[in-house]
Order: structure tokens, then sequence, then C-alpha cells
């Protein structure tokens, strides 16, 4: 791919991306466009459908959280790390709400496997539990799905952008909770 159209690409995920988690139901591809600065022509030899843009939406988001948690690893203490994460898992939770629609009747048609990013998602904070259990910083006596639970009942409740500082309250006890 040409450098502009990798620019161009990324852009418009970004774009995407950003407008998703900005609530208000799903985005018009042409809004997508315009705001990346490019043609509608453009944003549709990207992703010539919803779909496509939603499908890489969705798995550029999954690849930052399951990357995130090692990188995360490497820059901050354990705990530091799992409570970053979290605001990222709660930015993936808000984008996805955003385009819940379209990403709803692609499970459903099997084009996007659920089971696949669960797993994908409970490995990232098992990692992550590991390591602060290695450190003595979090409690062994807590799972991955404790946490991805915990995580979708707080970001329910308090569904970002509109409730972010009360979900950053109810995050903040939450890892109060993990602390060994």
């Amino acid at each position: 791919m040409r450098a502009d159209a990798s620019r161009n690409r990324e852009q418009l995920l970004a774009v995407a991306t950003r407008m998703f988690a900005e609530g208000g139901g799903e985005p018009p591809m042409r809004a997508i466009a315009r705001e990346a600065g490019v043609g509608i022509a453009t944003l549709y030899r990207h992703f010539p459908t919803r779909e496509s843009l939603v499908d890489a939406v969705y798995r550029d988001q999954v690849g930052r959280l399951t990357t995130g948690a090692r990188e995360l690893l490497g820059q901050l203490t354990p705990a530091a790390a799992l409570r970053r994460w979290m605001d990222l898992f709660g930015d993936w939770i808000a984008t996805k709400n955003g385009m819940l629609d379209t990403l709803l009747a692609m499970i459903e048609a099997g084009e996007i496997a659920h089971a696949e990013t669960r797993d994908e998602l409970l490995s990232a904070i098992t990692t992550i539990l590991d390591a602060g259990r290695a450190a003595g910083d979090l409690r062994t006596d807590v799972s991955a799905d404790d946490i991805a639970a915990s995580l979708i009942g707080i970001f329910t409740v308090a569904p970002r952008p509109r409730h972010d500082a009360k979900a950053g309250r109810l995050l903040n006890l939450l890892m109060d909770g993990l602390r060994s």
C-alpha cells in the first residue's frame, strides 16, 4: 500500500473509532469520510461496506487491548498497568456501543467470532494478573473472568463518554479490591 493510502486508511480508522465512541448512534459513512478529510470514494476504496469498516475498527480495538496489556506491563507496575488497561477496555466498550447494531448483525451472521474475541481479552487480563501476582501487587484469588464481569458491570452503569468521572471512581474502587 502506498504511503498516502496507508495514511488515509489509518486516519479513517481513527476518525471512525472516535465517532463510534462519541455515541449518538452509528455515524453516516459520508460524515466519517468528511471528518477524516477524504472523499467518500476513498473511504469506500478502503472499506467497501459499513460492515468492513466496523470489522476493521473492532479488530483494531481488540488488537490494541491485547498488545496494550504487554506494552503497559513494560512501562508500569502490574497494578498500574491493570488500572490503565481498564481505561482502554472502557474506550473499547464505548466504541463497540457506537457500532452495536452493525456489530450484532455481523456476530449473528458469523462474520465476527465473539468467543475468539472473549478469549483474547481474557488472555490479556491474565497476562497482567500473572505479572501482578508474581510481583505481589495483585490478589491471587481473582480470575480474568471476575475482572471482565466487573468491567462490564461498571461500564453498563457508567457508560463512556457521558459518565467518565463515575466510571473512574468505580474503576479505582475495583482496583482497591484487587490489590494484595
